[in-house]
């Protein structure tokens, strides 16, 4: 699967390139080159920040796993973990870590995300009987990872409160429908590829928790002032990722467990882990880096506006949509294309909204596939990038769909466009 993808990056940037070079844009081969020597750069700075943080969260995660917390989260999430993963053995650990993991994305806990993402694929990768090919659960569980459900997105309604607007926190419910979305499809496809059933009482039960804790957070965010809000954001992230370390060093040594020792092994596991993801991460990103200097996305992005004005004459998706482009492949090139638009279109305007709403309800698929596979040493992904991509467009139509719903005609009666 990556192999095929990844020659395709390098055959359409070459074929790009090489377009535009011959028509007289000499400046393409340098930004060509700088893509190029600026992806391996940055491969390694990612990397090199990823030994700090996989060698802390390993080793804590293995103090979770001592502790018995792990075990207690398997409990919460077998009933439905188990209709997704059938192949997976009750109260297996996988359960645990793939439950965390993707607890850790829904809060939008960045830091924590990755390690614990890897600790679940090495979880699963245990049960794998072909270690160079994605197992249905591997491919479930980084199916739900790439379609990006964020149950409290505080990054991004504290940065559009740093720019001033009026309820920094009322595009939640956008968000929430538009990612919702994005992990329906996403896991119907899957679904349909590994015939499983999705629609029984269990799965209600549990997605009728979830929205309840969605609409409760919403609720209370909306009674914030900006201020307010961006206290919250920090106490929140802060103190989940503080509550999360104690819990798992305290009740691991009221447990009598021997805390460093047992802290020092799993981080070496962390250590040895990040140096491996090197290779992996400049392949990607180097094939990524020359996909954006090469135009492609623009061209693509120019493509749908010529197919929607066919359809409508309101366009004002269109200006959005470089965010939503960007994050299959760069969450910093998304967020960057999501503060441009804040800025040269207002943070409250139709463009500057729906930017942030791309910007949390789709994920940066290609990487995530890249890193969790290598991590593993997956080869061959079956369906799992197709399902991904998949649930990542649906999001990205159903965010521009409910934007319009929510602020179509309020903004442009307003003047804002």
């Amino acid at each position: 699967m990556l192999n095929r993808v990844w020659f395709f990056f390098f055959l359409i940037s070459f074929i790009f390139i090489g377009y535009q070079a011959l028509s007289g844009r000499a400046d393409v081969l340098n930004l060509a080159v700088d893509g190029v020597f600026k992806s391996a750069k940055t491969s390694a700075e990612i990397a090199v920040g990823l030994i700090g943080v996989m060698t802390l969260w390993m080793g804590l995660m293995r103090l979770g796993e001592k502790a018995g917390l792990i075990a207690y989260l398997s409990k919460i999430s077998q009933p439905l973990l188990s209709k997704l993963m059938p192949e997976v053995p009750k109260n297996h650990p996988a359960f645990g870590s793939v439950t965390v993991a993707l607890t850790a994305n829904m809060l939008s806990l960045y830091n924590a995300s990755t390690p614990m993402g890897i600790k679940a694929m090495q979880d699963l990768q245990s049960l794998n009987s072909n270690k160079e090919v994605a197992s249905n659960a591997q491919i479930v569980f980084l199916a739900l990872k790439c379609s990006s459900l964020s149950i409290v997105p505080v990054n991004v309604f504290l940065l559009r409160a740093q720019f001033g607007a009026e309820a920094p926190a009322d595009i939640f419910i956008p968000i929430l429908l538009a990612s919702f979305c994005s992990t329906i499809v996403a896991l119907f496809c899957v679904a349909v590829a590994q015939k499983l059933s999705i629609v029984n009482g269990v799965m209600l039960i549990y997605i009728g928790t979830l929205l309840t804790v969605f609409l409760g957070v919403i609720v209370y965010l909306l009674t914030l002032s900006a201020h307010q809000l961006g206290t919250f954001s920090g106490m929140a992230g802060n103190g989940a990722l503080l509550l999360l370390i104690f819990s798992f060093v305290l009740i691991a040594g009221f447990k009598k467990v021997s805390v460093y020792d047992e802290f020092v092994e799993g981080a070496k596991e962390g250590f040895h882990q990040s140096i491996k993801l090197i290779p992996y991460l400049v392949a990607m990103l180097m094939a990524i880096g020359l996909l954006r200097s090469s135009g492609v996305l623009e061209y693509f992005i120019s493509i749908i506006a010529d197919l929607a004005s066919f359809f409508t004459s309101d366009l004002r998706f269109i200006d959005a949509l470089p965010t939503a482009m960007m994050k299959f492949f760069s969450g910093s090139g998304a967020k960057a294309l999501m503060i441009e638009s804040m800025q040269h279109y207002g943070v409250d305007s139709f463009s500057g909204r729906l930017a942030a709403i791309f910007n949390e309800c789709t994920e940066t698929t290609f990487y995530i596939l890249a890193v969790y596979l290598g991590a593993v040493g997956i080869k061959e992904g079956r369906h799992v990038l197709a399902c991904s991509l998949i649930g990542n467009v649906a999001g990205i139509i159903a965010a521009i769909f409910v934007c319009y719903w929510f602020y179509g005609t309020v903004l442009e009666k307003n003047g804002f466009y």
